[in-house]
């Protein structure tokens, strides 16, 4: 007979729950909810996420099929999908997300001396970017997506040092990419990577005084002139080029110089 205690419940051991009900008071979630709760609606979540649970209906029957063990688990009780679906949909999401950045906070300094594969930079790296879902517009009507589809974008600011999200926020579909630049607080000194589709001069300046990097690709449409070229490169490294520009246009320069001003 087995004595010791199941493998989702000691996982259950490292979470403090006292945070978690510190976020759950500040929005008040379990008003009106007298049986189901906002921690029981988060460790029936987090069971479907460490067992790769497809949908709710899949964390409802997996439960239900242990029924007898859930009380060991750590769980108050069973409740079907219905019951889970509602309480996502009524309770206030802030509580999970002030709860997760939490723990991201706790979790990022235990790898501040991991390195990087490949890199040997003493800076924090940061590597930024974004993944559109599709959606049904008749189920999700909050979510406009282009082409007249539904869809949702999920911004990511990925800590390459132990591959932690330190920062994420979800979006409708038409959330242009750039935009989430001006919601970033920069670190000093630290790399930011990310693609074309976030070049935002007045952004990207931004980052710039606050004393942090930026690794970007240029549109194929920019016009420039070439400053000064370094032609003693290593181009077995991977660099193809070491350049300084000048950007073309006179509404671009024009701009340029109001961000000095």
């Amino acid at each position: 007979m087995n004595s010791g205690k199941y493998v989702f419940a000691q996982l259950l051991q490292f979470i403090n729950k006292y945070e978690f009900e510190k976020c759950v008071k500040r929005y008040n979630g379990d008003y009106r909810f007298r049986n189901f709760n906002c921690w029981n609606q988060f460790i029936q979540l987090f069971f479907g996420q460490l067992t790769s649970r497809n949908s709710l209906r899949d964390i409802a029957t997996c439960l239900k099929a242990h029924r007898s063990k859930l009380y060991h688990l750590g769980f108050s009780g069973y409740v079907n999908q219905s019951s889970l679906s509602r309480a996502n949909e009524r309770r206030d999401w802030r509580i999970f997300g002030d709860f997760g950045q939490y723990l991201i906070d706790q979790v990022r300094p235990l790898y501040n001396s991991s390195p990087i594969p490949n890199v040997n930079l003493d800076n924090e790296v940061f590597a930024l970017d974004s993944t559109t879902i599709s959606l049904s517009l008749m189920l999700f009507n909050w979510a406009p997506g282009k082409y007249s589809k539904g869809a949702i974008k999920i911004h990511t600011l990925l800590d390459l040092r132990g591959s932690i999200p330190s920062f994420i926020l979800v979006s409708d579909g038409k959330y242009h990419d750039s935009n989430i630049l001006d919601l970033l607080i920069p670190v000093p000194h630290a790399i930011y990577l990310m693609d074309k589709a976030y070049v935002d001069f007045q952004a990207l300046y931004r980052i710039n005084t606050c004393e942090a990097f930026f690794v970007t690709r240029a549109k194929s449409n920019i016009s420039y002139d070439i400053v000064e070229e370094n032609f003693n490169i290593d181009k077995t490294t991977g660099l193809r080029s070491d350049k300084i520009i000048v950007l073309n246009g006179i509404s671009l320069k024009n701009y340029i110089q109001n961000l000095s001003d």
